[in-house]
């Protein structure tokens, strides 16, 4: 698949133009609603989809089947990581208007992240070709894992990763609008904002341990993995306020992602040595199995409205009050001018003159 370099730099700088249009339409803290949410999920799979087709016009039907497999892959498996998500924020009773800007900073993360596992990825491939056993078992003992561990869900104050950034990092007891940082008594401090957005952060690392294995058994161009990964990403926060108290509905969904999982792994194994599955094959596998884990779980539970998860009764971190709010100093304080009379005397110019 031969890509042009200027190919690269027109869809990096889409994502980039499209995030800032997201962070300019967020630009003030909100309750984002189920309306608002359904009309950017239904923007970011617009852009999804359309970007496969162009994908298959340009390149022809297999490459734009491999990149329609991998975004189906990765946008399943990102249900999963929504649901954690939504644990993690009820936990610590993040209020909603915040959300957004730890979901924001949190994909443009992952963004980075896993741009550097798939060059990672690709190199490995490229040079240890023994590398795809590894890839291959590790997704079957994912998948077997997870099925194993479906009732499970995860704990966030159990999380190693918080015990350690609170034990290093100095931080407040209360939520300070949408800042992660703040100063007080000439102490900069962390705001639990800044640890949720920490959590969220290594929460996707270790999702897309899973996920980038998943993709390279579909195809092994980098341009395709990559453009699937992002465009899965980027519509993660608007699905997340879609689909966030609705996750008592998807009681088979992680069944689901489980033998996703764990048919691309073997996938991978027959592509080495044995027999090519065709790419149309692996698509219709992956989105039947996607669908029927779905429709499954929306029989099983018809009649359930949406249903926000509970917060503690005593949850580990509160809003902070107005007066709180107002004792902050600047979080980055302005460096004292060496000439103060001369300082001085030109904001009295600019002000309407001397005043001597």
């Amino acid at each position: 698949m031969d890509v042009p370099l200027w190919v690269w730099a027109a869809v990096v700088g889409f994502i980039v133009v499209m995030l800032a249009v997201d962070l300019f339409a967020h630009r003030r803290a909100h309750v984002i609603g189920v309306a608002e949410a359904a009309v950017w999920s239904a923007v970011w799979v617009a852009f999804g989809v359309g970007f496969g087709v162009l994908v298959w016009l340009r390149w022809g039907a297999e490459y734009g089947q491999q990149y329609f497999s991998g975004y189906l892959i990765e946008k399943s498996l990102a249900v999963d990581n929504v649901f954690v998500w939504a644990i993690v924020f009820s936990h610590f009773a993040v209020p909603r208007a915040f959300q957004h800007r730890v979901l924001f900073l949190g994909v443009l993360g992952a963004l980075v992240l896993r741009g550097v596992f798939i060059a990672a990825g690709a190199v490995l491939i490229q040079h240890f070709s023994w590398i795809l056993y590894v890839f291959a078992a590790f997704l079957l003992y994912t998948g077997w894992r997870m099925i194993r561990q479906r009732h499970e869900h995860l704990d966030p104050e159990a999380s190693t990763v918080l015990r350690g950034f609170r034990r290093f990092v100095p931080m407040t007891e209360a939520y300070h609008g949408q800042r992660l940082l703040v100063r007080r008594d000439g102490v900069l401090l962390a705001t639990p904002l800044l640890a949720v957005l920490v959590l969220i952060e290594v929460t996707d690392v270790v999702f897309a341990v899973d996920s980038i294995p998943a993709i390279f058994a579909v195809t092994e161009e980098v341009f395709l993995v990559f453009t699937a990964n992002a465009f899965a990403i980027l519509g993660l926060r608007a699905m997340y306020f879609l689909l966030a108290d609705l996750i008592h509905r998807f009681v088979y969904l992680k069944m689901g992602l489980a033998l996703v999982l764990i048919w691309v792994g073997i996938k991978m194994l027959l592509k080495i040595d044995v027999f090519y599955i065709p790419t149309s094959i692996s698509l219709a596998v992956v989105a039947t199995i996607i669908t029927v884990s779905i429709l499954a779980s929306l029989a099983a539970t018809r009649g359930a409205g949406r249903r926000a998860l509970p917060t503690p009764a005593d949850p580990p971190f509160r809003v902070a009050t107005a007066a709180e709010d107002a004792a902050l100093e600047p979080v980055w304080p302005r460096r004292r001018s060496p000439h103060p009379e001369r300082d001085g005397r030109h904001q009295d110019r600019q002000h309407g003159g001397d005043l001597r």
